[in-house]
């Protein structure tokens, strides 16, 4: 019988040796058979790679509709209800002799031999040959590297060449590939030692426990991702949409979180118009995830290399996002713009950023046409956007007061054009100088705090804490957010200390992250744990959580000393622009006034009715404030700063920084 719910994929009863068994539609049988009990023998199945039933040792009796036939249990998917026999005498006929062939082939290879005498094949004679090769670590054509180098490191490097009798595996042309680089997936997947690694390079203390969890990552960003996030497909633009729906994707300046015409920009176009498929990553080409994704032959439109056809790296998430948050809903716009950006030495972020907000203040009459060279800078101005930009790469032009960054344009605005700097404070979106990414933090009280407080800036780095705090609640209370707010940083820091992609850490999650608590499952523990073993098989030296967090703790401080040193490191340094926080504009109100009112009634306890919009913007954003600095108290408490933000004396000698050159940078010198 057949079950289907409105949460979940069909499942089908099926039967096995006489044992009721429910397996979810699609799944292989082998896994049905392991899941049931039961074992199989198998030489070509391993858990981590594609199956392909090529030593047919996993043979079953199935039966469908009254009719019965032989199948390769690991490439057989179940699509219905079947009755399984896994040891019919004819079963059991065919695998003893696959084994005796096997056996004649390569008789000293140990995993030959596991597997005859589970079949019962003890004759090594029977199929002895001119082929038989004696060697116990010969190759027995498995594919298990094959596959590992295909599916792991999206290279091909490995493969069969000649048929029948003649069938070897080789690298192209029979010659050494230049393009392997050397993940040793391959020895690592190899059943009988056929394939021998080197690990000198580098001199590891233990290669081997590199490897292993290395290979865990591999496997699962072979078998997982395309189920979650699609990072090979599509790099980080998979969240385009993703954001959008949740009302996160920032748009005219940060005012909205989503827009209509998103669907022009989202990872569907970029996948099926734009995106190169299925190439390695650019990088680092041992990656087995190869997030970063190109536009091959897109001719440019404007500057100095119009109608030239080029590569464009990109682009990736927080430059579409860009794109949205300029009101450019236009994929040639923002891949042109993406690539000029990289051809300048120009940060995508940053220009995104400042050019949004030029455009609000454009829009707002606080600039003209006469301070912008005659261009009309109104949101979804691309051509000028772009103009924008090539003034800013020569040097001439309002680009150059874009190039300022939004800090120096709210003073030079208010100074010059006697601009209201309240008004611009509210939506300059920069934090000591530096421009926001491209996320919409208002419903989050941890990105708010996580932005604000980071050190270099709220950059992308902090921006998972939206989907842990406001999409996933699972850092309800202050004392919650704190905790995230030390540990996820020092993570992070120490990641950047290694040299370590975060990427493989939580945008990809094992299929049983769900057994931890919701606060330790957003920790993404196993692939915490793959970190400190890739640091004990360097060093010798084993890690934990409390050794990882004591490592970047110390640089930290030391990072937050030297900002409070050069005049930016206190409480007034961790404020973000009010828009960070909530509604900036009547506007910005009315377009989410129904879930502001709830929000007025049922967490602040004021009934909205009756009020005006300007008297219900002044309240929630006195609320919004005042919840902001109790976090900011909650994490300046935990992280062990006083109550300005400045690390304690007594923090730093606990953390074993306490020497005469660090506590120096606690006597700021005179401005």
């Amino acid at each position: 019988m057949a079950t289907k719910t409105k949460a979940g994929p069909t499942k089908y009863e099926i039967s096995i040796n006489g044992k009721a068994a429910t397996v979810v539609e699609g799944t292989y049988l082998l896994k049905a058979v392991m899941d049931a009990g039961f074992n199989v023998p198998t030489l070509c199945h391993h858990k981590d790679l594609t199956p392909n039933g090529t030593c047919r040792l996993c043979l079953c009796e199935v039966e469908v509709n009254g009719k019965k036939r032989l199948v390769t249990a690991c490439n057989y998917p179940v699509r219905g209800e079947i009755t399984v026999n896994t040891s019919t005498e004819e079963v059991k006929k065919h695998r003893k002799n696959l084994a005796e062939m096997y056996l004649g082939r390569w008789p000293n290879v140990e995993a030959i031999q596991n597997i005859a005498k589970l079949c019962g094949a003890t004759d090594k004679e029977k199929y002895k040959s001119e082929l038989t090769d004696e060697n116990p670590k010969a190759c027995i054509l498995c594919g298990h590297c094959v596959r590992a180098c295909s599916s792991f490191m999206i290279q091909d490097i490995l493969g069969f060449a000649g048929r029948g009798i003649k069938r070897h595996l080789t690298m192209p042309f029979g010659d050494v590939d230049p393009h392997c680089v050397g993940c040793t997936s391959c020895g690592y997947v190899c059943p009988t030692g056929a394939i021998q690694i080197t690990d000198d390079m580098n001199n590891p203390v233990d290669p081997e426990l590199i490897r292993r969890h290395g290979m865990k990552v591999n496997a699962e960003m072979a078998t997982l991702d395309k189920l979650q996030n699609r990072m090979r497909e599509v790099g980080t633009a998979n969240i385009v949409e993703v954001m959008d729906a949740y009302d996160l994707l920032p748009v005219h300046n940060f005012k909205f979180g989503k827009h209509p015409d998103t669907p022009k920009i989202d990872s569907k176009v970029m996948t099926r118009d734009y995106f190169t498929q299925g190439a390695a990553d650019a990088c680092w080409l041992g990656c087995s995830m190869a997030c970063a994704k190109a536009v091959d032959g897109f001719e440019l439109k404007t500057g100095p290399y119009k109608g030239q056809k080029v590569v464009v790296d990109g682009p990736e998430y927080e430059t579409a996002a860009g794109g949205s948050n300029m009101g450019g809903f236009d994929l040639d716009f923002i891949v042109e713009y993406n690539f000029y950006c990289d051809t300048y030495g120009i940060d995508t972020i940053s220009f995104a950023t400042t050019m949004a907000f030029v455009m609000e203040a454009f829009e707002a009459g606080i600039i003209t046409e006469e301070h912008t060279g005659g261009k009309k800078l109104n949101f979804g101005a691309m051509d000028e956007a772009l103009e924008c930009l090539h003034e800013m790469a020569r040097g001439e032009g309002f680009g150059v007061e874009v190039g300022q960054g939004v800090r120096r344009l709210k003073e030079k605005w208010v100074k010059e054009l006697g601009a209201d700097p309240d008004f611009l404070n509210d939506i300059g979106m920069e934090v000591k100088g530096l421009e926001f990414s491209e996320y919409v933090s208002k419903e989050s009280l941890a990105q708010q705090a996580g932005y604000a407080m980071a050190i270099k800036g709220p950059q992308h780095d902090e921006a998972w804490l939206i989907f842990i705090d406001m999409v996933n609640n699972q850092i309800p209370s202050m004392e919650d957010k704190a905790e995230a707010l030390y540990y996820f940083p020092l993570f992070r820091i120490w990641f950047g200390l290694l040299g370590l992609c975060k990427i493989v850490w939580n945008d990809v999650a094992p299929a049983d992250n769900s057994k931890y608590p919701p606060q330790e499952a957003a920790k993404i523990p196993e692939h915490v744990e793959n970190y400190w073993k890739f640091f004990e098989g360097m060093t010798g030296i084993p890690v934990n959580e409390e050794k990882m967090l004591l490592q970047a703790e110390r640089v930290f401080n030391l990072q937050r000393l030297m900002s409070y040193y050069f005049g930016r490191g206190t409480r007034e340094d961790d404020l973000p622009p009010l828009r960070a926080i909530g509604p900036a504009t009547v506007e910005e109100y009315l377009s989410r006034e129904e879930r502001y009112d709830k929000q007025m009634k049922e967490e602040i306890g004021i009934d909205p009715e009756g009020k005006t919009v300007e008297e219900k913007l002044a309240i929630t954003r006195d609320h919004r404030f005042k919840q902001y600095n109790i976090v900011l108290d909650a994490s300046y408490k935990r992280r062990g700063w006083d109550e300005n933000g400045v690390p304690t004396i007594e923090r730093l000698k606990q953390i074993g920084i306490d020497i005469p050159e660090v506590l120096a940078l606690l006597e700021k010198p005179e401005q």
